[in-house]
């Protein structure tokens, strides 16, 4: 018969310890509590209402679609009601703290940052070798061979090749410099002379500029940004009063 296995938290706690995660974990009891306190200091509170919205959309991004899924999902991961109503209530406070600081931010940043959300529709090859991407660059050019046909013939990536090379709408911060540059000055629809990077020899054919604009989708990464950069300074200056006490 098997023997029955008991977990204390003392085990539990240990291999944390052995999986080497302290640090990791430490730095987020460290984010929480520098997020509960700017947030008490700025006078942000929570409604009941809303703390129900958030906590219906956590349940939701987890397909809890009833209690007793619920239920389940608390008991697996060892939370109470009590904790997970501390987890609703610390994303929401998060979230809340994040427009208090800085909702008005986002628009000076982003015009002053725009040319970083600009994005590009493309479509790529890479070669090793310099000369044959070179040959076939002008084979290109001169009408003997399509791009689809480059890309049919020497990407080795079967759903890529399928597609031609296609990349989709790629933002100019997923570029390598070397690229961006050449890319965000051709004047599409244009083939692109082939440019060398340690990936390897890049022939690439745009085929649309997009120029940025201050959608939901941006206005949420910058406050992403900008929160990471505040969070960091003020955890780096709380680093040296840090105490661990366990």
């Amino acid at each position: 018969m098997s023997q029955a296995i008991t977990i204390t938290k003392e085990d539990i706690f240990q291999q944390v310890q052995f999986s080497c995660k302290i640090p990791e974990i430490v730095e987020q009891i460290v984010t929480r509590k520098v997020i509960m306190a700017a947030a008490e200091e700025a006078g942000i509170k929570i409604e009941t209402d809303e703390l129900q919205k958030a906590a219906d959309k956590i349940r939701l991004s987890y397909q809890l679609n009833s209690a007793d899924d619920t239920w389940k999902w608390l008991n697996k991961h060892s939370l109470s009601l009590d904790n997970f109503e501390e987890i609703v209530y610390t994303n929401l406070i998060s979230s809340k703290l994040v427009s208090h600081l800085f909702a008005d931010q986002v628009e000076p940043y982003f015009f002053e940052n725009q040319l970083d959300y600009a994005g590009v529709v493309m479509y790529e090859v890479i070669i090793n070798d310099e000369d044959l991407a070179l040959e076939l660059f002008y084979a290109i050019k001169e009408g003997e061979m399509s791009f689809f046909d480059v890309a049919h013939e020497y990407i080795e990536d079967k759903e890529l090749r399928r597609k031609g090379g296609y990349l989709g709408t790629v933002s100019r911060r997923e570029l390598k410099p070397e690229i961006s540059a050449a890319v965000f000055t051709a004047t599409p629809p244009q083939l692109i002379k082939p440019i060398i990077t340690c990936s390897g020899v890049h022939i690439i054919f745009v085929e649309e500029i997009i120029q940025p604009q201050l959608n939901e989708n941006i206005r949420t990464q910058i406050l992403t940004q900008l929160f990471s950069i505040w969070l960091k300074e003020k955890t780096h200056c709380l680093a040296g009063l840090l105490t661990l006490n366990y």
